[in-house]
């Protein structure tokens, strides 16, 4: 297989209706062969790196990404005995958080795709790691009030309902979901949100998360 062949997203395909694939590199080879291939494509590029090819072949910037991580012991733990987490949460519950939650996500953000497409990615995200019972809920006196989903010690897709926001609960759901993955043995939680959420990155930096890894996103829909 090319260095430059492009890899196939089947989980966007499912949401979009149409081929979706990411880029292994922004170099003249891949833009190329994305230019050729009909379908929406993504490519991860260094912030700082130029974008003239990235333009002269009609991607566009969606979002900048980041990694929070922490360290087992660095956690600033919080607790509060009414907000607690569980993985008994139920499908239709924690679909109606979902619903429309993501308005950060790059797919919201790219202005060729249709919204409604855009959350049922998240929906399905959200279902699929259900079902592998990776999904916390998080609850305030009893209430399911959000979710965070993990794949092993990464946070990977987490929302908090409207009611819910805005009152500094977050911090104890977070501190009490990564208090229990160092307990499971992992040495390290991480997470990737965008530079945009400030309500993410603020949270995690208060958790004692540091930042890694900036990535700008860029997309291209080949008709």
């Amino acid at each position: 297989m090319s260095r430059h062949a492009l890899t196939s997203t089947p989980w966007d395909t499912a949401a979009f209706g149409m081929p979706t694939y990411e880029l292994p590199d922004a170099s003249a080879e891949s833009l190329r062969l994305a230019a050729q291939t009909p379908g929406h494509h993504t490519v991860r590029v260094a912030p700082l790196a130029s974008k003239q090819l990235l333009h002269e072949h009609g991607f566009y910037y969606c979002d900048t990404l980041i990694e929070p991580c922490c360290a087992a012991g660095k956690l600033e733990a919080l607790a509060h005995p009414e907000a607690t987490i569980s993985k008994n949460a139920g499908w239709e519950a924690l679909y109606a958080i979902c619903h429309g939650a993501f308005s950060h996500g790059r797919f919201h953000r790219d202005f060729n795709l249709d919204r409604a497409r855009a959350d049922l990615r998240y929906d399905n995200w959200l279902k699929q790691l259900h079902e592998q019972h990776s999904v916390y809920g998080l609850l305030w006196r009893n209430e399911l009030a959000g979710f965070i989903g993990h794949s092993g010690n990464r946070l990977v897709l987490h929302a908090v309902a409207e009611a819910y926001r805005g009152k500094g609960l977050a911090k104890y759901w977070w501190s009490a979901v990564c208090a229990e993955l160092f307990g499971a043995g992992c040495e390290e939680v991480s997470s990737s949100i965008s530079a945009a959420n400030l309500a993410a990155l603020n949270l995690y930096a208060s958790l004692g998360f540091d930042f890694r890894n900036p990535v700008d996103v860029y997309h291209r829909l080949v008709k």
